[in-house]
């Protein structure tokens, strides 16, 4: 089933990524009213093992800057600015 990525909320995602089996990510996706087959919650969870990061966001992970905005946000305030 293809899934609207607008539906998707951050704390879906952040939720998602919490989940260690296709059958726990199937239960989660459910009872937020998506339907997810095992063989694409079984991909979902594969990816996330091969996720790396690019240098950019390496570094402000590392730093503990703005990971949200991975370019210059505009605020003043940001940490993201240099």
């Amino acid at each position: 089933m293809a899934i609207n990525k607008n539906e998707i909320t951050k704390e879906m995602l952040e939720k998602a990524m919490q989940c260690k089996t296709a059958e726990e990510l199937i239960a989660l996706a459910k009872a937020e009213g998506i339907e997810v087959t095992k063989a694409e919650a079984e991909a979902y969870l594969a990816e996330l093992t091969d996720v790396e990061l690019d240098d950019k966001v390496l570094k402000k992970v590392a730093g503990g800057g703005c990971w949200n905005c991975l370019d210059d946000c505009g605020v003043d305030t940001c940490p993201c600015r240099d």
